[in-house]
């Protein structure tokens, strides 16, 4: 059950590298009224903070993030309902085009339309859409209820247990190696908070981000093996939905799969 002693409910978004979770996250945010994002990369160490593994310095861990930072950031958002004072995303502030998601615009108005129908004909959406452009005006009373999605690439590990107690949802996105490294490889350079620029030494994604990904999330697949079938009781025990189509990235099939997902845990919580 959602914890329903606050008016934010926090959803987790997670999976490999480059398996689509900012770009759902952003396609959520545009989707669903009163919603913001909350990015783990905007958590990263600065550079000369970062261990070395291999003789790289591995940028894909967690001891690459501030996790107590990161914590202190989800209680306050829990309590307010929005970011900590000075500490807003710069990740948050861009629509997601269609050239961008690949999902056709005809998908997103026809999404925007089902939740409009849900808000309207549910407590759980009329509650999200007060103070909304969706907003019933037949429901007007009490704060709103907002949604945080926080996006990252490790969230459900233990050695991100800072924070598990924070997620009321949890959505995890597996992929391909193959799709994973493709699309990793074929990144833009990352820009840091200080503004210099970190291009990933070759080879870092086969001796730092796959192996970690492994490492980190073997757990929730059988006999460890991510590329295989999820295993069921570790995932429920921990609350995690997964897509159970490997769709490496469709993110027309990702993000109905999302917006059903969230609904239906919304009206379920309020309901309980």
């Amino acid at each position: 059950m959602i914890d329903s002693g606050t008016n934010t409910l926090v959803v987790g978004i997670s999976g490999a590298s480059s398996s689509g979770k900012t770009t759902l996250s952003r396609l959520l945010r545009d989707i669903f009224p009163n919603t913001f994002i909350l990015h783990e990369d905007d958590f990263f160490k600065e550079d000369k903070n970062l261990t070395f593994k291999h003789g790289i310095k591995d940028g894909d861990c967690a001891e690459a993030l501030m996790i107590p930072e990161m914590a202190a950031a989800l209680a306050y958002i829990k309590t307010h309902g929005s970011f900590p004072p000075d500490s807003a995303s710069t990740e948050d502030l861009t629509a997601v085009s269609e050239s961008e998601s690949l999902v056709s615009a005809s998908t997103i108005a026809a999404l925007k339309a089902k939740v409009k129908r849900w808000a309207s004909e549910t407590e759980a959406g009329k509650n999200l859409c007060r103070n909304s452009s969706l907003k019933d005006p037949g429901s007007n009373s009490g704060p709103a209820l907002k949604i945080c999605i926080l996006d990252g690439f490790l969230l459900y590990a233990e050695s991100m247990s800072a924070i598990h107690q924070y997620m009321d949802l949890k959505y995890f996105l597996p992929v391909s190696y193959g799709a994973s490294k493709a699309r990793r490889e074929a990144r833009a350079p990352y820009v840091l908070k200080d503004g210099s620029v970190w291009t990933e030494p070759p080879g870092y994604f086969d001796k730092i981000v796959w192996p970690n990904y492994v490492e980190e999330h073997g757990w929730m697949f059988e006999n460890g093996d991510v590329g295989g079938r999820v295993k069921r009781d570790a995932v429920t025990q921990n609350k995690i939905e997964v897509l159970s189509e490997r769709t490496d990235g469709d993110m027309e099939t990702t993000v109905k799969w999302a917006v059903e997902c969230l609904i239906r845990s919304l009206t379920s919580w309020v309901a309980e």
